[in-house]
């Protein structure tokens, strides 16, 4: 019966996360990357315009803290465990197709926010206001939010905790149920403190994380540095050259690169602006251009320094190799730690586009029994398998970004081409 089951979620999840899904995704970027007159070349300086001109409203987390929270559900494990793997199922031509999928989801992420800027209210945010308000369409912004708040349970939760807890376990000696206990005790202490505690939480620990883990990459760059042309030939030739074309690796390395790029920087899921309807200044201008930010920084940045930090120092695409090139034998622990403070940014974000997703179902201010409940199913990711957990979280995430493009494709006349 099991073996049944997860073999129907493994033909649905690969039905949602087809081809078609992927070209909608590429798609709609495409499309407006020419209707917003390429913004992605346009974002640093838009930023700076838009940051000077902002205003505090007094409602609301700082813009800082706002970034950090929606930075923290992205730069999860994945941007070192999931790099590696991309690397090892398309090769390094997969980092390429990883840039292009970031290029045309800094415009979609722009959109999201534009329209979230629009038509969000106390009672409705994020994709949830422009699917029943743009599209005066109730019950798809109502299956939505249901798809959301499962997948801030399985991906936002069982599944980081789960990837975090093993090599914290293996490195340190402790069990999985203590583990579990400790995960339990951390994530409901911040997520019960709610938005305000959880972009405090976020401000503190994601820089620390991001700035020790590009200092060991960059360490390691610099031991390796004649590696680092050849390693970008690699990623171009792998990409685009006739070499991997004959060899058939092309399909894989765009597959790879441009699912991992989606899966990461989470642009078309409907995300972004969940997170950014937490900030006190909601001009359209300045969340669109901090959301493409999100997306440079979490895939252009970060996701490239772990590939080329792979690709100089590990002939296997091992991360823990590569980093050992600097780390000697505390590799293991170093590494267990970057994946615990991670994974809770990314727990304590996805945390906050459940509840917004429970709120707009149940149409209640407060669920007071939340914060215990998915910091409870979180932790149990540290004991069970969560195999079916994963396949779950990828239909979950799939069923969020149907409803989330099709709204975001259908008003793509209500999104101004510049503001």
């Amino acid at each position: 019966m099991e073996g049944t089951l997860v073999k129907f979620l493994e033909r649905l999840s690969g039905l949602i996360w087809g081809p078609g899904l992927v070209v909608l995704l590429l798609g709609a970027g495409l499309v407006y990357t020419f209707r917003l007159g390429a913004p992605q070349l346009r974002m640093f300086p838009e930023l700076v315009r838009n940051v000077r001109k902002s205003k505090s409203s007094g409602r609301g987390m700082s813009q800082f803290r706002t970034v950090c929270m929606s930075l923290g559900t992205a730069m999860g494990t994945g941007n070192i465990t999931g790099v590696a793997s991309a690397l090892a199922l398309g090769g390094p031509g997969a980092v390429f197709w990883m840039w292009v999928s970031a290029f045309f989801g800094m415009a979609l992420v722009c959109a999201e926010n534009a329209l979230s800027s629009r038509y969000s209210s106390d009672d409705a945010k994020g994709p949830m206001a422009y699917i029943s308000k743009g599209l005066g369409c109730r019950r798809l912004s109502l299956l939505y939010a249901a798809m959301c708040l499962g997948a801030s349970m399985g991906m936002g939760g069982m599944v980081q905790v789960s990837s975090a807890a093993a090599p914290l376990c293996r490195v340190s000696g402790i069990g999985r149920y203590a583990a579990a206990a400790a995960a339990f005790v951390l994530i409901y202490i911040v997520v019960s403190g709610g938005a305000r505690r959880i972009g405090r939480t976020a401000q503190s620990l994601l820089p620390l994380a991001t700035v020790l883990y590009a200092g060991v990459c960059a360490a390691v760059l610099i031991e390796m540095h004649e590696n680092i042309l050849p390693s970008f030939g690699r990623i171009f030739s792998g990409a685009l050259g006739l070499r991997s074309a004959a060899a058939g690796t092309f399909g894989c390395a765009v597959s790879a690169g441009i699912k991992r790029g989606i899966f990461s920087n989470e642009a078309g899921l409907g995300s972004s602006p969940l997170l950014h309807s937490a900030a006190e200044d909601q001009s359209q201008g300045t969340q669109s251009c901090w959301a493409m930010f999100e997306v440079f920084i979490d895939t252009v940045l970060c996701c490239t320094l772990t590939a080329l930090t792979i690709l100089c120092a590990s002939p296997d695409l091992s991360a823990e190799r590569a980093l050992s090139a600097v780390l000697g034998r505390n590799t293991a622990a170093f590494l267990a730690g970057e994946l615990c403070l991670f994974a809770f940014c990314t727990i304590i974000g996805w945390y906050f586009c459940g509840e917004t997703a429970l709120r707009y179902l149940t149409g209640k201010d407060t669920v007071k029994a939340f914060p215990f409940i998915f910091a409870a199913a979180a932790s149990l990711g540290a004991v069970f398998r969560v195999d079916t957990v994963w396949l779950l979280s990828d239909i979950f995430n799939g069923a969020m970004a149907l409803p989330n493009l099709a709204a975001v494709i259908l008003l793509i006349k209500t999104v101004p081409e510049r503001e």
